[in-house]
């Protein structure tokens, strides 16, 4: 997967580690190889989870709610993340 593919609020599933098959959203890219994800239930916004690329498959599903906090500096909260994953139609 290319950096440049992924998006802020993109929602992307992991297929490695012990959170395989789960989805999460994305809220930071680090660098070229890893973001930064969480999805309210396991991984809250105060310790998200590193995880590289290669390890997650994209959905074309962008939360735009989530993008306008993070460009505003609003606050994230894990009940918001899970409603929103929910709300997307994504919450396994």
């Amino acid at each position: 997967m290319e950096q440049d593919d992924i998006k802020i609020g993109q929602v992307v599933k992991s297929t490695q580690g012990r959170d395989k098959g789960k989805f999460f959203i994305v809220i930071e890219k680090l660098d070229e190889e890893y973001v930064l994800i969480v999805d309210g239930d396991i991984r809250k916004t105060d310790k998200p989870k590193k995880k590289k690329l290669k390890h997650l498959v994209k959905l074309n599903i962008v939360s735009q709610e989530m993008q306008n906090r993070i460009s505003n500096d609003k606050r994230i909260t894990n009940a918001f993340i899970r409603r929103e994953l929910e709300m997307l139609g994504v919450n396994a």
